[in-house]
């Protein structure tokens, strides 16, 4: 049986991220719980040209590679900055190019990252509403990050997580996800049924 294909799709506009670093350290701990097939995208992969596309076809080969990573994926971990209250602009972006139809009943985890604490409640009153619309199926523990809950990595090339309330956090949003990966038509089935019924 083939493992289960996990996403991690993040809106930072620059390496090194906390974003990104916050979402990869999800993606590990679900790696840690079973076994899965994990690929990891950011904005800049899309390419250039991307933020000007205004239609599917004018995406750059990079970033409909993406969307079609996306689509296909068996569960997603996203993650963004926090800019003004809301998660990045070619963040969205990217978003806006998603079928919704390949959305619906998805296992979607749920991340961001911001300067400090008044951006927290983001994680629930943009991106859980953002994937609602899909019919997606977000898991409980959404996880926010601020500055002061990394550290950089001794060589300078990233950051990891280090306040230990994000990494409890972290262990039961990976518990979550893992036991959708493990069993997904029992919980997801009653999700695409009552959105099929919404239709």
């Amino acid at each position: 049986m083939s493992r289960p294909r996990v996403v991690i799709f993040s809106g930072n506009t620059r390496r090194p991220s906390r974003s990104r670093a916050l979402a990869e350290a999800l993606g590990a701990e679900v790696g840690r719980r079973v076994s899965i097939d994990l690929k990891i995208y950011d904005i800049l992969d899309a390419g250039p040209g991307f933020g000007s596309a205004l239609v599917r076809n004018d995406l750059p080969l990079p970033a409909a590679r993406i969307l079609d990573e996306i689509e296909s994926a068996d569960a997603l971990i996203v993650g963004t900055p926090v800019y003004k209250g809301a998660y990045t602009g070619l963040f969205k972006h990217l978003i806006d190019f998603i079928g919704p139809e390949h959305l619906t009943g998805k296992p979607v985890a749920l991340t961001a990252t911001g300067g400090g604490a008044r951006h927290a409640l983001v994680v629930e009153h943009a991106l859980r509403p953002l994937f609602g619309f899909f019919a997606s199926f977000t898991i409980p523990t959404a996880i926010y990050g601020s500055d002061t809950d990394f550290a950089a990595t001794d060589d300078g090339t990233g950051y990891v997580v280090v306040d230990s309330g994000i990494r409890t956090r972290l262990s039961s949003a990976a518990n979550e996800l893992a036991g959708l990966l493990s069993k997904p038509a029992a919980v997801t089935e009653p999700v695409l049924r009552a959105a099929r019924a919404a239709k």
